[in-house]
C-alpha cells in the first residue's frame, strides 16, 4: 500500500468517526488561504506560499478582503490647488492651466 493511500484511508476513517460528511483535504487549503487573505497577506505572497503557478488561482480569494485597496482609494483626493484665485483642480488640469507643481500641495 502506498503512503498516500494510508493517509487517504486514515483521513476517511477519521471523518467517519467524527461524523463529518462531504469534507476534503482541499477544504483545509481553502480555509488556510481564506484566513491569510482576511489577515492581510498580500495576494502575491499567498501565491508563493501556496505554490500556485497562476495568478487566477490566488485571485479566487481576493474578494475576501478589499482592505488592501483602501490605501489607494484616497491617494488623489489630497491633491488641490493652493492660491488666492484658484479653483479646485486635479493635477492634469492644473498642468494644462500652467499652474505648475509650486501651486499644488499634497
Amino acid at each position: 500500500m502506498e503512503a498516500y493511500e494510508v493517509n487517504t484511508n486514515a483521513w476517511h476513517n477519521a471523518l467517519e468517526r467524527a461524523g463529518i460528511d462531504d469534507f476534503r483535504w482541499h477544504d483545509l487549503r481553502h480555509t488556510w488561504a481564506s484566513w491569510h487573505v482576511q489577515a492581510g497577506t498580500p495576494l502575491h505572497v499567498l501565491q508563493e506560499l501556496a505554490g500556485w503557478e497562476s495568478v487566477e488561482m490566488v485571485r479566487r480569494y481576493a474578494h475576501l478582503s478589499s482592505e488592501y485597496l483602501a490605501g489607494y482609494v484616497d491617494r488623489l483626493s489630497a491633491l488641490h490647488v493652493v492660491g488666492e484665485d484658484s479653483d479646485s483642480y486635479d493635477l492634469a488640469t492644473a498642468n494644462k492651466k500652467g499652474l505648475g507643481e509650486k501651486h499644488l500641495s499634497l
